[in-house]
């Protein structure tokens, strides 16, 4: 692999705590996961998303996981300690990575720019994917690309040299997350045993040129949503090979005690939710449109409550509380409790914290200039409710909260959607076929679905 220049000597960390009693020592087929972050402690969307599919997959496979030692994805740094470790039925590899240095990772992200700045105004004005179809991969600043993602916090030539020793014991690799290196190097290095899960968005991390040299090694791509699929084929053209929707389904944990958790994040008897992330990419517009809405409404105002486990605002608006970190318990009270989940993220290819919210009969109300959130709201006939400006924000809001008949029909609405579309049972044929077919039992092209 000249293009990734990665050393192919492998260092295996020490195992830690492994016994015959804690392995699974049957003759079980070996499937391996590779996460940027994974553990319990960990609940972002798409570490979520493969701790569910891996120790779903475990009760048919020797599930496990390849991933780093980073809990905070922020700061980098190795939180956990390597080794190897169970989770629920799934070994785990952790592998270290370097000290963390913003100045090298700045320099060469400002390097590889330009041309996902091309290729994100190329998809704008929809020219690129006839590119695509005549130059699959570009060239130009590739190298800065690579560098860029080896300076980021997630990237560990351990892992990289583990995945290159050991990619023929696995029947497939699942990788997931193409804005990260893991995708990307395991794309490059067993790309031919790889089912990739990008859990794309419309942003600049998919416009990577990087990714043009890598999607076409991917034996299988699964999407979690149409919308999804639809911007990697105006991304890439014919770059895709065999692909089709795998998405997932949702783990419901019991909630905590409401009368503590109330008591613990000071919770008022009436309140809307933001759960994920508390950073501007992701929150966008939502704190300068609930201003606008307690003006509009001026009485019986609910406080938002927004949960997640770090926040890159100084200062809140008045009504807003944060919680900070919260167990998977706890965040599912809150959510029970909660009037109304709004996801304003412009940037998601699934979020899973919306089909919770469907499924314990939680109105919802989403940012319609994301394809894949407005794609809810349209196949779930109007189970989710979304806006486009401050205006109509203001006004669903009133709406959803005062209309009790609307609500009804959104519950209801809502429990049919992901009992249709988000069933586990249907959720791992899928990804079971997406193996077989990866590992030659299948031919080519078939349909998982």
């Amino acid at each position: 692999m000249n293009a990734c220049n990665l050393q192919r000597t492998v260092q295996r960390p020490q195992d830690k705590g492994l016994t015959p009693e804690t392995m699974d020592v049957s003759k079980k087929e070996k499937v391996a996961f590779v996460a940027v972050r994974y553990g319990k402690e960990i609940n972002g969307g798409a570490e979520m998303h493969c701790r569910m599919l891996a120790e779903r997959l475990a009760g048919k496979y020797a599930v496990e996981v390849i991933t780093t030692c980073v809990n905070d994805y922020v700061t980098g740094g190795n939180q956990y300690a390597p080794g190897d470790e169970i989770l629920n039925g799934v070994l785990i590899h952790r592998f270290p990575v370097a000290p963390s240095d913003s100045t090298p990772w700045e320099y060469w992200f400002r390097r590889s720019k330009p041309p996902r700045r091309l290729r994100h105004l190329m998809y704008r004005i929809r020219i690129l994917r006839l590119f695509a179809d005549i130059f699959p991969v570009w060239t130009w600043r590739l190298h800065d690309d690579i560098e860029e993602r080896k300076h980021h916090v997630f990237y560990s030539e351990e892992m990289n040299d583990f995945i290159l020793a050991h990619k023929n014991s696995y029947k497939a690799i699942i990788a997931l997350t193409a804005d990260y290196g893991p995708f990307y190097f395991t794309a490059m290095l067993a790309g031919e045993r790889m089912i990739g899960i990008p859990t794309m968005h419309n942003a600049r991390a998919s416009f990577r040129v990087s990714l043009t040299q890598a999607f076409p090694r991917i034996s299988y791509m699964g999407f979690n949503t149409p919308e999804e699929e639809k911007l990697a084929r105006n991304i890439f053209g014919k770059n895709l090979k065999d692909c089709g929707i795998i998405s997932t389904g949702i783990d419901i944990p019991e909630p905590d005690d409401w009368e503590s958790v109330k008591k613990r994040f000071s919770l008022p008897d009436r309140y809307i939710v933001y759960v994920g992330r508390i950073k501007r990419a992701k929150v966008g517009k939502l704190l300068s449109y609930y201003r606008s809405y307690r003006r509009y409404e001026r009485k019986d105002i609910p406080a938002l409550v927004m949960v997640g486990g770090s926040m890159e605002f100084i200062g809140l608006p008045e009504g807003v509380i944060f919680t900070g970190f919260v167990t998977d318990a706890q965040r599912r009270a809150i959510l029970q409790h909660s009037s109304l989940l709004i996801n304003s993220s412009k940037h998601e290819s699934l979020s899973l914290v919306l089909l919770e919210a469907l499924y314990d009969k939680v109105p919802a109300l989403v940012n319609g200039h994301c394809n894949v959130l407005k794609g809810h709201a349209i196949r779930s006939g109007g189970a989710v409710k979304y806006y486009t400006n401050r205006f109509n924000f203001c006004r669903r809001l009133h709406e959803i909260l005062h209309d009790r008949d609307m609500r009804e029909e959104m519950i209801r609405r809502g429990k049919a959607y992901i009992t249709e579309n988000y069933d586990w049972e249907v959720i791992m044929r899928r990804l079971e076929k997406a193996i077989e077919l990866v590992a030659g039992k299948l031919p080519a092209g078939q349909e998982i679905g």
